[in-house]
Parts: C-alpha cells; structure tokens; sequence
C-alpha cells in the first residue's frame, strides 16, 4: 500500500475539482489508476468523462486539487507520456490514410510504425482511400490507429464507439484488446457501450454528475452486485 506513485499507479488524482464559469463539472475527485490495466470510465452524457480525461491529458487544467501521470503533472512539456484520443473527429478530409497517419507521425518521437502497419490490416483501411471517403466507423478506426500506435504509457480514449455500426465496434474492440501491451501501458477508455466493451476492463470507474460513484476492478464488482457491469450501469443510473 505504500509503495511509490510511479511503481504501481500510472495516474493519481488528488482533491480534484473543475469549474466552468457557473458549472461544477468535477467535484472533489480522488482516485488512483494501476499500471497496466484497462480502465472503464462509464457514466450518462454530462457526468464528467470528457472533462476529466481532457484532465489527465493536460489539455486543460483543474481549477483545484492535483494531477499526476507518471509522477508529473500532466502538460505539452510531457505529451510523451499519454495518447489522447478526443471524441471529436478532428481528421483532414483532403488527406489520405496514409498521409493522415504519416502527418500525425511527425508530431511524436514514440510513434510505432510497425504497429499502425499491423492495425491498418486489421481495421481493413486502404491507405489511398480519401479521409472525406470514409465512413464514420472507418474514420473511427482510423482515430483508434493514430492513439495506439504511439508507445506511450497512458493512453485515453473518449467514446471511441460513438455512434458507430456493431461491425467497426468490434473490430475497434478486438485492436485495443490486441494491441493493449500488458504490464507496459494503460488504457482510460470512456464509452456508453458498456456490453461489448466489459470483457475488456481490469477496473471500472462509474462517474455521476461529476463524481465517482463506484471504482473497484471489474471483477470485485461483478461479485459484489451479483451481475454484469452492464446490469450495475442500470442499477446506478436507471
């Protein structure tokens, strides 16, 4: 219990609140997120997902409380440590696939290019094929490719199902469950589609109106309640 921070957890949050103008988004967070682990971040729209891993990501800052990912605060100054996947498709429509991801390439010393060749066979992407083209589970999957190609210790994904058919679900599902390197990386992944994606999760935090409402590994939860994570979600917001 009391070894240090960068031996077992890769990201800890300490008295964490946000605050937009009159909104409290974050209230008072304090959790610790293991080493190589999957992480379910579930909850209903507005409970403070997308706010808290923009968090993690330094992308923006807590109005109070502390972050620390790999012992350090999260900003652009250590952007190698943490791939953020944003739910927002913020793709070049002009670009191919292969520009796409060689454009990105050039912003990360870290980028595998081994790894986003293997991916791009799995998710079934031509390389040539426009960005604009592409439907929006291909353009998911090409997101999926751009976040875990990168060896990177953390890496947050934000409802990368959204709005996507079953078909580019569980080809997504499949990639992060291969890809994932055990022991080397951790994975934050926040999303409503909590069925296909449970088989995935070590841990499981539910967020409610900016609050941790349940946080325990997947398993002790199941045992606890006497069901799935699928049956838990509605039991807490149902």
């Amino acid at each position: 219990m009391n070894e240090p921070i960068e031996q077992r957890n890769i990201a800890e949050l300490q008295g964490v609140h946000k605050r937009y103008l009159l909104k409290h988004a974050i209230y008072g967070i304090d959790l610790q997120i293991r080493k190589g682990t999957i992480v379910g971040l579930l909850g209903p729209n507005g409970s403070g997902k997308s706010t808290l891993l923009k968090m993690m990501a330094g992308m923006i800052y807590p109005t109070s409380g502390r972050i620390l990912v790999n012992g350090r605060q999260p900003d652009v100054r250590n952007k190698s440590q943490i791939a953020y996947l944003p739910e927002i498709d913020n793709l070049y429509g002009w670009m191919t696939v292969k520009e796409t991801l060689r454009f990105i390439s050039g912003f990360y010393d870290d980028w595998n290019a081994d790894k986003a060749a293997d991916m791009l066979e799995k998710m079934e992407l031509d390389i040539n094929q426009k960005v604009r083209s592409l439907s929006k589970g291909m353009r998911a999957r090409l997101k999926l490719i751009a976040a875990l190609s990168r060896d990177v210790p953390l890496v947050l994904l934000d409802e990368p199902f959204s709005g996507i058919d079953p078909s580019s679900r569980a080809k997504i599902i499949r990639s992060i469950a291969s890809e994932f390197e055990s022991g080397e990386q951790t994975i934050v992944l926040s999303t409503h589609s909590v069925k296909e994606s449970e088989p995935m999760f070590d841990d499981v935090i539910f967020l409610q109106g900016g609050r941790i409402k349940l946080y325990d590994s997947a398993e002790n939860l199941r045992a606890e309640f006497g069901c799935s994570l699928e049956n838990i979600w509605e039991k807490v917001y149902v």
